[in-house]
C-alpha cells in the first residue's frame, strides 16, 4: 500500500515538474516571438495624471464631518 502510494507521488510530482519544465519553454519562444514583432505596434506613452487641485474649503469640511460624527 506504502509503495503504490510512493509510486503515485513520484507520478504526480513528474507530471507538475514536466509541465513547469514546458510551460517556462513556450514562455521564452513566445517572448522572443513577441520582441520580433514588438515594433508593429509600439506602446503608447503613459499618460500622465493631471495633479489634483485642492479646494481651499476641503479642510474645513472635514473638521466639520469629524466634529459632528465625535458629537453625534
Amino acid at each position: 500500500m506504502i509503495g503504490q502510494g510512493v509510486v503515485l507521488m513520484v507520478a504526480g510530482m513528474g507530471i507538475v515538474y514536466l509541465f513547469l519544465s514546458v510551460l517556462i519553454v513556450v514562455t521564452k519562444v513566445s517572448m522572443k516571438g513577441i520582441a520580433k514583432y514588438d515594433s508593429i505596434l509600439p506602446q503608447d506613452a503613459p499618460k500622465k495624471k493631471p495633479a489634483a487641485a485642492k479646494a481651499s474649503g476641503d479642510d474645513a469640511d472635514v473638521a466639520l464631518a469629524i466634529a459632528v460624527a465625535l458629537n453625534g
